[in-house]
């Protein structure tokens, strides 16, 4: 244990929540909760093209909300820092491909392997040396890449929704200028709501219904680890932690534990393995909401973290009803919300990325390749990016490797 980084405490939480809780802080939670809420429209995508039960497809987005949830609250609160908790994208998409292959409890149990490798990794410390190989231009060219959709799909309804898309996004800037003590995003919220309410949006779809996590016992093969389980592990300590880790440090934070939240990410996949759900790790596009400048001062983001793993504990049992509300509002909603949330952060990433002038060449081609969502052996662009980006810079900006610099100086024995 002694390579996992120490936190501040759990034993002062509720008063210091009270205290350093905000208007900021509460409206980036509030939003960063609802976009993961909103993204486990993947799962039931990448589900339903794989042709799995829509009542499994149910108890693993259940099961995402609920694990995912309460170790979302209780990494933030014991790091202060905005740790929010949520599972691979690139795993659920690799996981629902699986299934028809190998069946559930054998792709549950390359998922449990795949957290142990990620536990272990954790433990050894190993992360700074993986952050060492990985160069925080091309992390942040990757993040940047991977944010950059959500930039272009927060503008893409002025094409077919112009009316309520430049209501939305005027009202966050306007806001912004001139009424500084209201979050802009909680302002961009209500003038899209109060848009919605003047057209009458029809929520007679919408049905309450309850449902929870289900136990199972994983089982273990060799081709379901090969297939699956290996590249999960690769995703899980390659591209979660440095592209949550990069995001983090972006916004301005100097320390911030990688050992640690690769290893209770690995710990919760290992956990999650038992309940359906496919694995657990801080949750990028949603770091990048609750640690932005929006989310209010640097010391007090964190609640922001709390505040989202709090919706995804409460929603989790709700989700039927909560994915029919969210598809009763026009797609737009959520997507512009999510961009504007965003939007300092893809600009703090391109910043790091280009801005220092080392690993350039790495950082665009980082950038180029998580953009186009490109998939190379069933794996997403996310981790290809890294391993692309890395490779590249080596060849092209080699001097730019502070290792390598030390090695070629360091005086012969």
């Amino acid at each position: 244990m002694k390579h996992i980084e120490k936190g501040v405490s759990l034993r002062h939480v509720p008063a210091d929540f009270i205290r350093d809780l905000n208007v900021d802080n509460v409206s980036a939670g509030i939003v960063a909760g609802l976009f993961g809420i909103s993204a486990s429209v993947i799962h039931v995508g990448a589900g339903t093209a794989a042709g799995l039960d829509s009542q499994f497809i149910m108890i693993w987005v259940i099961a995402y909300l609920l694990i995912n949830g309460l170790f979302g609250l209780v990494m933030p609160a014991y790091y202060r820092l905005p740790l929010p908790m949520a599972n691979s994208i690139p795993g659920a998409l690799l996981f629902a491909a699986i299934i028809p292959v190998v069946g559930v409890e054998a792709a549950l149990g390359a998922s449990l392997i795949a957290g142990a490798i990620a536990l272990v990794a954790g433990l050894a410390g190993v992360m700074g040396i993986v952050m060492k190989l990985i160069p925080m231009p091309i992390v942040m060219g990757m993040v940047g890449g991977v944010l950059l959709k959500f930039g272009l799909n927060m503008v893409a309804p002025l094409e077919n929704a112009m009316l309520p898309a430049a209501i939305m996004i005027l009202a966050f800037f306007l806001s912004a200028r001139f009424l500084r003590r209201v979050p802009p995003l909680i302002v961009a919220m209500l003038a899209g709501i109060a848009y919605m309410a003047y057209a009458g949006i029809d929520f007679s779809g919408v049905e309450l219904s309850v449902t929870f996590p289900e136990f199972i016992v994983p089982t273990f093969t060799l081709e379901a680890f090969l297939a699956y389980g290996l590249p999960l592990a690769l995703i899980l300590v390659g591209m979660e932690t440095p592209a949550g880790v990069g995001l983090v440090k972006g916004m301005g934070y100097k320390q911030v534990p990688a050992n640690a939240i690769t290893a209770v990410g690995g710990f919760a996949t290992m956990i999650s393995s038992f309940f359906n759900l496919h694995s657990t790790c801080i949750a990028a596009p949603m770091t990048g909401i609750c640690s932005s400048p929006e989310a209010g001062r640097l010391d007090k983001r964190w609640v922001a973290a709390v505040i989202a793993g709090a919706i995804f504990v409460v929603a989790a049992p709700f989700y039927g009803y909560v994915i029919s509300l969210i598809k009763a509002m026009p797609s737009y909603f959520v997507a512009i919300v999510a961009g504007l949330a965003l939007l300092k952060v893809i600009t703090s990433a391109m910043y790091m990325t280009f801005a220092g002038g080392k690993h350039e060449m790495g950082g665009l081609f980082a950038f180029l390749i998580a953009a186009s969502g490109l998939q190379i052996l069933g794996i997403g662009a996310s981790f290809w990016a890294l391993v692309l980006g890395v490779l590249i810079s080596l060849i092209f900006e080699t001097k730019d490797f502070e290792f390598i610099r030390q090695v070629v100086h360091e005086p012969s024995a």
